[in-house]
């Protein structure tokens, strides 16, 4: 059996964290976005009125531009000054779009609280003693808090067993072939029936300062081709920490083996979001 989906990767002070701006446009061009009906119901729940919202770990803008396209002013805390640079020309349209570059961790005071804080595959970056705190600090009475992640499974599992076998080959030790498609049931955060490592639930559950919690899935089929597929991985961070040569024989390895199968891969999109409101 396959390990749950980890929400959580290696965290706060890893090196993994900051190996995203190496491949910034390679990242954008590749990684899988977020459902337009997730951030329905992200703004159904938080009911923003006036008020803004603040994306932690924005990236690149995978979903930046889905909240600001319907009118949401942002105020973006992004890390990586390289992320940071193409998130903003992909947010250059939108007026109500504030980029900081800076952790989360060691944003300035501020006097404003949000109406809304959103995370999009990011939460899991940053610091497990403080991301409670903090977001509790920056919300407003009643604002609400939206943690999502976009997973991806392979749907093959003849496909699925052989990308295993070249990652295990290469020392991947957190595959994003980590579950099969038919392995992610209905609840948003399982997998193989558990919990997947990370997915903050509990954590939050014990928590007085949040209440109104509420948790879902999305699912979509996605078809990759070898090209994008490849760029992807390359963009993962359990992928970018290998030794340059081995991350060229896994990615030559991999490539060969999509190439073998029609050049194509069908993939399945989780998102998986968690809503909760400040007491």
């Amino acid at each position: 059996m396959t390990a749950p989906h980890r929400f959580q990767d290696a965290g706060h002070g890893s090196p993994r964290r900051t190996v995203f701006g190496e491949v910034a446009e390679v990242y954008d061009g590749a990684r899988p976005g977020y459902a337009d009906e997730l951030v329905t119901d992200v703004l159904e729940f938080a009911a923003l009125g006036s008020r803004r919202a603040l994306e932690v770990g924005a990236g690149t803008g995978k979903a930046t531009t889905l909240f600001a396209a319907r009118g949401v002013p942002v105020v973006c805390v992004e890390p990586d000054a390289r992320m940071a640079e193409v998130l903003r020309r992909n947010t250059a349209a939108y007026p109500g779009v504030r980029v900081e570059v800076a952790d989360f961790e060691h944003l300035g005071p501020t006097e404003e609280r949000f109406g809304l804080l959103y995370a999009a595959t990011s939460w899991h970056w940053v610091d497990p003693e403080r991301r409670w705190d903090l977001a509790h600090r920056v919300l407003a009475p009643g604002g609400a808090l939206a943690l999502f992640w976009n997973p991806v499974a392979v749907i093959d599992p003849g496909l699925f067993a052989e990308l295993r076998a070249i990652d295990r080959f290469h020392g991947v030790e957190e595959p994003s072939h980590d579950a099969l498609a038919d392995r992610y049931g209905e609840e948003a955060g399982i997998v193989d029936g558990k919990e997947g490592l990370g997915w903050p639930v509990a954590e939050i559950r014990g928590d007085g300062r949040f209440t109104d919690l509420r948790t879902v899935r999305y699912r979509q089929h996605l078809r990759y081709d070898t090209e994008r597929y490849l760029a992807f991985l390359a963009s993962v961070s359990a992928y970018r920490v290998l030794p340059a040569r081995s991350l060229g024989q896994l990615l030559d390895a991999t490539g060969r083996l999509l190439d073998s199968r029609g050049g194509t891969i069908d993939m399945l999109r989780v998102n998986d979001l968690l809503l909760a409101r400040a007491a």
